[in-house]
């Protein structure tokens, strides 16, 4: 295990505008009280990465902005008041900070704060050798879990808390529409809780995936998806239905799959406004949830999930590309051709021999 000491020339990734990025020099200070510093493993890619990388979030990314928020790595030195982290201890971070005094934070939702802050995009991230963040941020890694694995854990804290808030129960039918990692980790943690489950997908790779994980995976532009749908439900329709896909095609397809009193689960992202067919809802008194981000029981059990097996991190993770190959990682995922996961290697030379 190697690890930057103070003062020593870190490097880090630096958002420089739309599709530009730059592998830049930083030094490694020694963290305020209150704070940890952390020798960054590896950090995972995102939409929500791309959206910034495309420019598409000017508004809250300034240029120099250190983005990435998916992570795993080892304390590597601690400041002042921090009484319950050592250096070595394996970590992943909540990027979540909250003001604690609007509606929500007083209702004792801070995950979705008026105020939020969100670490890697409102505020510095993990694409760099060395991060300092708040201590209270952490969250343990057990030490047999692999830190690329370990990567994982954000996203799957968004797929846990997702299934939690659609209160999923077992035995229920639970309809997935969008097969990106995403959309395939709430499978399977939907799957993991007892619903039968199926995904809509129109690519062919990500059904691939998906059936290889031992899921039902379905092209939602074939002919004959209405009926496998009716024959799965006993025409009765998915009590559930996970929107994942962000396009309004997905929209259409959650809603018309739906049970009487059926949830819609909107987890995607839509960057305009859609059409929904309000007299569904009206007719089979549909209900629609918005799930947003996580708390940090949702960490927790991630860290559980994938440290049991449950989560399949080994075939989810495409493609591990060094820190000075970004550009390179970025772009890949962007062309969605034959990868799921993509993350960027953030050790330095000497710690790359293991994982």
């Amino acid at each position: 295990m190697t690890s930057l000491t103070r003062g020593t020339a870190a490097r880090r990734v630096a958002y420089a505008g739309a599709r530009a990025l730059v592998v830049e020099p930083s030094d490694t200070e020694p963290p305020a009280p209150g704070h940890v510093r952390v020798d960054v493993a590896y950090t995972g890619i995102c939409g929500t990465d791309l959206h910034i990388f495309h420019g598409d979030m000017d508004g809250r990314v300034s240029p120099h902005a250190v983005i990435g928020h998916e992570m795993s790595g080892r304390v590597a030195e601690v400041g002042a008041g921090v009484a319950d982290w050592r250096p070595g201890d394996p970590v992943t971070v909540l990027p979540l900070r909250w003001c604690g005094d609007c509606p929500a934070c007083r209702a004792g939702h801070t995950h979705v704060c008026h105020r939020l802050v969100f670490l890697g995009i409102d505020a510095s991230g993990a694409l760099q050798n060395s991060w300092t963040v708040p201590a209270d941020t952490l969250v343990p890694l057990p030490r047999d879990l692999r830190l690329d694995h370990a990567a994982l854990v954000e996203p799957t804290a968004v797929a846990v808390h997702d299934v939690r808030r659609a209160q999923l129960r077992e035995g229920e039918h639970a309809l997935v529409v969008g097969g990106g990692p995403i959309g395939v980790l709430i499978a399977l943690v939907a799957r993991r809780a007892g619903a039968s489950v199926v995904l809509a997908e129109p690519d062919a790779y990500r059904r691939s995936v998906a059936e290889g994980l031992g899921l039902t995976a379905l092209d939602p532009a074939a002919g004959d998806f209405a009926d496998a749908l009716d024959q799965w439900t006993g025409g009765a329709g998915a009590e559930v239905a996970f929107e994942v896909s962000g396009a309004a095609a997905g929209v259409t397809t959650a809603v018309t799959a739906l049970a009487t009193r059926g949830r819609l689960v909107q987890v995607a992202i839509h960057p305009v406004a859609r059409e929904v067919d309000l007299h569904r809802f009206f007719w089979r008194e549909l209900t629609l949830l918005g799930a947003r981000l996580y708390e940090r029981e949702d960490f927790t059990t991630a860290v559980g999930l994938l440290t049991e097996g449950a989560i399949p991190a080994e075939t989810l993770i495409s493609r591990i590309e060094p820190l000075e190959r970004v550009t390179e990682a970025f772009t890949a995922l962007e062309s969605g051709a034959g990868v799921m996961k993509v993350l960027v290697d953030c050790r330095t030379g000497e710690g790359r021999e293991a994982r």
